[in-house]
């Protein structure tokens, strides 16, 4: 953890000087193909927009990328931790942070290097290039002259002015505050605060450490010459004024004995292991120097085992990361096109990170932490970069506080669809679903979650819960799942519990399995011992029996062995396949891919029985379906045998005059190349890119479906199980938190009446 050097002087030179040199490129939003296109896009179609926005300057957010622009702008006085290097070489940081807001918030970023260190000519050239952004982002310029610049920019302009090395972290550090206040018990308006260094972050944050509760008289400001106190002339300036206090302490080590907070925007080393010794019990720690904090957590740690620390490292627990802030204040701010960027929305932003790091961490997100358990206490006090749910959380937080703020020019009517639109901007999945799942929330269902001592079931079960879907039902021993909630820290969760050994209801059960396997060699006790040891048949005659609408289960059992056990108790329906269906999604298509689960060498009648089925469930998810049956050859080119049963199924197709496009057989890459397949067999029936692919067999389709998952872009929904009498869902054994509340989502959306 000491060391620093995390990467080489070589690695950082390569990735910033390889292929393409720097991090950005531009690339157009319409097409550019033809001459129609030059002319609709530059002249003279570009002339339109032009007078409309001359008689109506708000409409340049509805003919231009203006309102999703934010220009990234500094002189380079204060870059990073290195002091002023100028203007050119802040421009990697620069370029560093249009590529997080991208990244993060779907904003587009256009760095400026401003070079010049005249406050009047900086701020002279920023305020003529207004016009051209919906915001502005100042960073790495230097106290006080970063102060001056925002204020006075703040006043000429009416967009959005953020300096995020000064607010930035406040918001984070904020957040972080209202958590650790909250683990050690602590009101945050009693806390007695020290912060050392009075630049740019140290007075940002002790400003909106104000705001948000904590007394001004209980914060003592230092800098480099001691503390701030009222009477002191040396080094003084306007804004460290505004927290002298009255006191006789004159250095930090003074001013620390006592305190409950130490939040450090200085130097390496300022803290000592004698000074966190001196605080009162419990004490909570920032320290925030970068990229050596004034004290490590070790060096905390072995001096008090009570103390939460933060620090700005990646490779330490509770990171005060700046991407955790800025790319979603932006997102919020431009969303409602607000003139600026005030403290409520600061508040709102901070809030808004703290309520999160209290929910359950999804699995993707402990994942991409090299599988650490996240779980809110001392060591996770702050959310995490990767955390895909901050894109929803506080942009959302950041517009409505805009609107109740009255800074908002376009407030937004409806904060579910506005969320909604959130989630799609970064998650590909979600627009597919959101349809189903928003008829699922308005006709909630009893879903049986069959493997209910598993912490992964027992957390998507509480996750169903929350988002609306219905009544989870868990399968298994009260007395382990109390265990794993309160191993959990969720002791005081109630949930409906069954244990198939003692249910009233195994009798009937018993009977209803006895009564279909009583020719099929099972004996009555063969099925009360089914009934009363397997959790899946269970589970599957609660559905059948009409004790809950649908049931998800595969964490503990291979698919074909929970499919077996399944369809001891469901049937079939009639006179449809069952069988296997994953969704790969990408940001600009969908694709089908069946069977991936059940038909091993499936024949011609079985093909088109699937391929009617996908593309029945491919209708159901929003989508036109085009089915191509796939193979190695195109349309009869390389006759095998092999190739029979597809030609086979086309037939069958045809025969029953279906209502979707299908073609067949052809190579995946024809199907999924619309001109390559117009270009050469211009006789295809398809009037688009196939987006439901029938595969020959099991081989085909499972591998594919894998190697997709595991090493396309895209996200990968699956498999869904196709065909069942009663919804039914079997997750993969590996399958995420994420995972489980999507199958038990479809899976009810599937007990729904039609």
């Amino acid at each position: 953890m000491s060391d620093t050097k995390r990467v080489t002087d070589e690695e950082a030179l390569l990735l910033h000087s390889s292929g393409r040199p720097g991090k950005l490129e531009i690339t157009p939003t319409k097409p550019l193909t033809t001459q129609r296109d030059l002319a609709l896009a530059y002249s003279p179609g570009v002339a339109v927009p032009c007078l409309r926005i001359a008689e109506d300057p708000s409409l340049a957010y509805d003919y231009t990328a203006k309102g999703n622009i934010v220009a990234i702008i500094s002189n380079g006085t204060a870059v990073l931790g290195l002091g002023d290097l100028g203007a050119l070489a802040g421009k990697p940081v620069m370029e560093g942070k249009a590529v997080l807001f991208k990244r993060f918030a779907d904003v587009d970023g256009i760095d400026l290097e401003v070079d010049t260190r005249d406050v009047d000519e900086f701020v002279n050239c920023v305020r003529f290039l207004g016009p051209s952004f919906g915001g502005i982002n100042l960073e790495d310029i230097k106290a006080p002259d970063c102060f001056i610049i925002e204020e006075r920019l703040r006043e000429l302009l009416d967009i959005p002015v953020f300096h995020d090395d000064q607010h930035g972290t406040a918001i984070i550090a904020a957040a972080g505050l209202i958590n650790a206040c909250d683990i050690t018990g602590r009101k945050i308006e009693d806390v007695k605060m020290v912060v050392n260094g009075a630049g740019a972050a140290g007075i940002a944050c002790a400003e909106l450490f104000c705001t948000m509760g904590v007394s001004r008289e209980n914060i003592i400001l230092c800098d480099t010459k001691g503390v701030v106190y009222r009477g002191r002339t040396n080094g003084m300036n306007q804004w460290k004024s505004s927290f002298a206090v009255d006191t006789d302490k004159r250095t930090l080590e003074e001013a620390v004995a006592g305190s409950d907070v130490f939040v450090g925007l200085s130097a390496k080393g300022a803290m000592t292991p004698e000074m966190v010794k001196s605080m009162a019990a419990k004490p909570i720690i920032f320290a925030l120097a970068n990229p050596d904090p004034e004290i490590t957590p070790e060096e905390v740690k072995a001096v008090r085992a009570d103390a939460i620390v933060a620090t700005g490292r990646s490779d330490y627990p509770n990171q005060v990361n700046n991407v955790l802030g800025f790319p979603y204040l932006f997102r919020g701010a431009l969303d409602v096109r607000a003139t600026t960027i005030n403290e409520a929305m600061k508040v709102a932003a901070a809030k808004a990170l703290a309520a999160l790091a209290r929910e359950d961490v999804p699995d993707e997100v402990d994942a991409a932490y090299s599988g650490r358990r996240l779980r809110y206490g001392p060591d996770y006090i702050i959310p995490v970069p990767f955390d895909p749910r901050l894109i929803v959380t506080v942009p959302a937080a950041v517009a409505q506080a805009a609107m109740e703020s009255g800074v908002a020019r376009k407030p937004i009517l409806d904060l579910t669809s506005y969320k909604h639109s959130l989630r799609t901007r970064l998650d590909p999945t979600a627009d597919s679903l959101e349809l189903i799942l928003e008829k699922v929330r308005t006709n909630p269902r009893r879903v049986v979650f069959a493997e209910g001592e598993e912490e992964r079931t027992i957390r998507a079960a509480m996750a169903f819960r929350a988002h609306g879907y219905g009544t989870p039902v868990l399968i298994g021993r009260e007395e382990v799942i109390r265990e794993q909630l309160t191993a959990m820290g969720q002791p005081n969760v109630q949930f409906e519990i069954h244990n198939a050994r003692l249910s009233d209801a195994n009798r009937r059960y018993a009977d209803h399995l006895y009564r279909r396997l009583q020719r099929k060699g099972a004996l009555l006790r063969d099925c009360q011992r089914m009934v009363n040891q397997d959790r899946n048949v269970f589970a599957a005659c609660m559905v059948a029996q009409g004790d809950a609408h649908a049931m998800v289960t595969g964490l503990t059992r291979s698919f074909g062995v929970a499919y077996e056990e399944l369809r001891r108790v469901i049937d079939p329906k009639a006179n449809e396949p069952v069988f296997g269906l994953h969704l790969f999604i990408t940001r600009n298509r969908t694709v089908f891919i069946a069977d991936t689960t059940v038909h091993v060498r499936p024949d011609g009648k079985t093909l088109a029985d699937i391929a009617v089925g996908a593309a029945a469930k491919a209708r159901q998810m929003g989508h036109e379906p085009r089915v191509a049956l796939l193979s190695f050859s195109n349309f009869g080119q390389t006759p095998h045998p092999n190739t029979d049963p597809l030609r086979e199924a086309l037939s069958i197709l045809d025969s029953r005059r279906v209502d979707f496009e299908y073609d067949g057989e052809m190579s995946a890459d024809v199907a999924l190349d619309y001109q390559l397949m117009k270009r050469v067999y211009p006789f295809s029936r398809l009037s688009g890119p196939a987006n439901v692919l029938i595969m020959p067999g099991l081989h085909s389709a499972n591998i594919s479906a894998k190697l997709l998952n595991k090493m396309a872009g895209g996200q990968m929904i699956g498999p869904l199980l196709i065909g069942l009498d009663k919804p039914a869902q079997i997750v993969t054994m590996g399958a995420s938190v994420n995972d489980i509340v999507t199958a038990a989502a479809l899976a009810a959306h599937d007990s729904l009446p039609w």
